[in-house]
């Protein structure tokens, strides 16, 4: 991926590709500049790149951690965490679609534009991670043996993964809005560090179930007394608001805490009916009608406005027969 993209990028640091696209205007092309350009490069690459090696890196400080474990812990961790993880792919494709549009709007000095464009991005990544949540917290084990409760994989390991993915699904708005909130940050056109020392590494040790190093995981691992990834997604948030664009942090901060309770809510009913269901084909099933709905109808009932709206833009569609 790095080597597709480091053509047109080095274009267009250097000035010898135009960017109509983005909204940025082309740096003159003057001889300082142009012998300046490799290192304005490297200067806006580092803090991306520092930052995103050192939130994967979790990923090798979680499995060396849990290679003391007894046999197949690591197996469970990896089995969980490519399922739970799903919601939080999924939320983070809408920030990484509007991304240019933010850009573009921070380099023409729309300020208003791109303050509205990051809270929709933040708000629509939020309900879309905690809808998932909730069905994989509510519905873990049946989703675990439906994909994977086949051959080797016996009941025993479906309960175990299951425990687990509810484990890692705990941590996953704090994962989403960490990897939403950084992106504004790498969209002013200028080098910033802001967002790299708010992940810190792994300091604990190793933990002695693969639960609790699940749920280390889910926290980001990150040293004592806040090991928290919704700590760290409040720093970028504080920042953010303060640094790059000019969000409501209130406001967003209320419209996540609704959002949550309408999760919570709908967790708890999945994982209330799940087991009262046969079959765990049907049950998963029945969860992805019954989660949406209980999630809206709580959302509705907190007024959570990211729900309304939804709700009102489906029912203008169906009435214009789109």
């Amino acid at each position: 991926m790095v080597l597709t993209q480091l053509p047109t990028f080095l274009g267009l640091v250097t000035g010898t590709r135009s960017r109509p696209r983005t909204g940025i205007r082309p740096r003159p092309r003057t001889g300082t500049r142009t012998a300046a350009a490799p290192l304005f490069g490297t200067a806006v690459l580092a803090p991306v790149v520092l930052f995103a090696v050192g939130r994967q890196s979790q990923v090798l400080v979680e499995r060396f951690l849990a290679s003391s474990l007894p046999g197949g812990a690591i197996s469970h961790l990896n089995y969980a965490q490519k399922v739970a993880q799903m919601p939080m792919v999924l939320s983070l494709m809408i920030c990484t679609v509007t991304y240019p549009v933010v850009a573009r709007a921070m380099a023409e000095g729309d300020h208003e534009g791109a303050r509205l464009r990051v809270e929709r991005d933040l708000a629509l990544a939020a309900l879309v991670v905690l809808l998932g949540t909730a069905l994989v917290l509510g519905y873990a084990p049946q989703i675990v043996e439906v994909l994977f409760e086949r051959g080797a994989f016996d009941a025993q390991d479906t309960a175990t993964t299951a425990t687990v993915m509810r484990v890692y699904a705990a941590g996953l708005l704090g994962h989403c809005l960490v990897g939403a909130l950084s992106r504004p940050f790498f969209s002013a056109g200028r080098p910033t560090w802001y967002p790299a020392p708010r992940w810190r590494p792994a300091s604990w040790s190793p933990p002695p179930s693969a639960r609790s190093r699940s749920a280390a995981s889910a926290s980001t691992a990150s040293p004592p007394p806040m090991p928290s990834a919704a700590h760290d997604a409040l720093l970028l948030l504080s920042g953010l608001g303060s640094r790059v664009v000019p969000i409501r942090v209130r406001t967003v901060s209320v419209s996540f805490a609704r959002l949550t309770v309408a999760a919570a809510a709908a967790a708890a009913t999945g994982w209330t009916v799940a087991p009262m269901t046969a079959g765990p084909l049907l049950s998963v099933a029945a969860g992805c009608v019954l989660v949406p709905a209980v999630f809206v109808l709580t959302g509705l009932a907190v007024r959570a406005p990211e729900v309304v709206h939804l709700l009102a833009l489906t029912r203008q569609r169906f009435r214009h027969g789109r």
